[in-house]
């Protein structure tokens, strides 16, 4: 039951960092799966130890690092990872549940898809955002920054899924509390046109 939720947390944090930079969860899992006792990929997921597959993981990592730090370019690569990115967490999922967990791959699949692509909305909706704003000097800085995190999560969904269990309590405690202060907003705003109304209507 304990490695079960272990794994669902570093499926967790590796799909949601697939939907910053699709390579680097691929890349971390597929070393650490290569060079280290953390990761156990049963197949076909093990075929990202295949040291082809880490090779072609590096140089498509280098491509997009170098795309998304360059304004128009990045907003064309973001259309383009629209699919790479969702399709990426997918992966990520399935491989770190598949021993563990033994989710139906169809079912795996959609929490990767739901979980990177979300994401990608967000870092995609943001991007011209920064480039309108700051004149493009921003958006290699909020890409290192998208790199950095991604890479920082990645690792830590792995060696230290603790945290990403903390993490998840947080988003869902935030998406609580986001919930209810809307409730209370829209309740008082309700409240108020019902005693405007009132005396209009004496």
């Amino acid at each position: 039951m304990i490695d079960g939720l272990l794994n669902l947390a570093s499926a967790f944090g590796l799909s949601t960092s697939a939907g910053l930079n699709a390579y680097i969860p691929m890349l971390v899992l597929a070393l650490l799966a290569r060079f280290t006792s953390l990761v156990e990929l049963g197949e076909p997921w093990s075929a990202l130890t295949s040291g082809w597959i880490i090779g072609l993981l590096v140089i498509l990592l280098l491509v997009e690092i170098l795309a998304d730090k360059i304004p128009a370019v990045d907003t064309a690569n973001d259309v383009i990872q629209t699919i790479v990115r969702p399709a990426a967490g997918a992966i990520v999922f399935a491989a770190t549940t598949q021993n563990t967990i033994h989710l139906h791959p169809v079912l795996a699949f959609a929490c990767g898809v739901v979980l990177a692509g979300g994401v990608h909305m967000v870092k995609a909706g943001g991007r011209p955002v920064v480039t309108a704003t700051t004149g493009g000097v921003g958006n290699p800085i909020v890409s290192t920054l998208e790199d950095i995190t991604a890479t920082v999560t990645s690792l830590a969904a792995v060696i230290f899924p603790y945290l990403m269990l903390a993490w998840l309590f947080l988003l869902v405690l935030l998406f609580y509390l986001f919930v209810r202060r809307r409730r209370q907003r829209a309740e008082a705003r309700a409240t108020a046109s019902r005693a405007v109304a009132r005396p209009m209507q004496r």
